[in-house]
């Protein structure tokens, strides 16, 4: 059985306070082995039956939005897709060290060529934007209180849902558990 994490939006934010315990027990209740939390913000690892990633995606948003009253959308990643998203490098080397920020957004599904034409208009003078595959890449060259960019803009913009990660929070992720890609 693969072990998958699901990154959950609207966790711990806006008001919506979950104990990670809690979480992991709505995972359990689903029959969904050996979860457990990484830091306080919706990160659920887990072992997983083999079933197609949308069944198991609808089946975690069903029991969360059942049981915490609201919607939280779940986007799931094998273990070897996170290792790979902690390793990926999607700027060159010397805008990392100009940057105060480095994050990257887990969508459901790859962007169209539209959509990418959307995330490249964000480009600002501190913010640079990355896509690839079902995430994108967001390097801020200042605090990120200090962009004007955020999530609710960026949804709104694509028409989708998404959740965003610090990419030291992803590395960390992938380094404890030993994901490899």
């Amino acid at each position: 059985m693969p072990r998958v994490v699901a990154f959950l939006r609207a966790i711990n934010v806006g008001g919506h306070n979950v104990k990670m315990a809690d979480l992991c027990a709505i995972f359990v209740k689903l029959g969904l082995k050996d979860a457990e939390s990484f830091i306080a913000s919706g990160n659920i690892i887990f072992t997983a039956p083999a079933m197609a990633a949308t069944t198991l995606q609808q089946k975690i948003e069903t029991a969360l939005a059942a049981t915490l009253g609201y919607d939280v959308p779940a986007f799931l990643r094998t273990e070897s897709e996170v290792a790979a998203v902690a390793g990926y490098q999607p700027f060159p080397k010397p805008l990392f060290a100009a940057a105060n920020a480095f994050n990257v957004a887990f969508l459901a599904d790859p962007l169209d060529a539209a959509a990418r034409k959307l995330v490249a208009a964000m480009k600002t003078d501190i913010d640079d934007f990355h896509v690839n595959g079902r995430e994108v890449y967001w390097l801020c060259k200042v605090r990120q209180s200090e962009s004007k960019f955020s999530n609710a803009p960026f949804e709104r913009a694509l028409k989708r849902r998404a959740t965003w990660r610090g990419m030291q929070s992803i590395q960390k992720l992938a380094a404890k558990h030993k994901f490899t890609a």
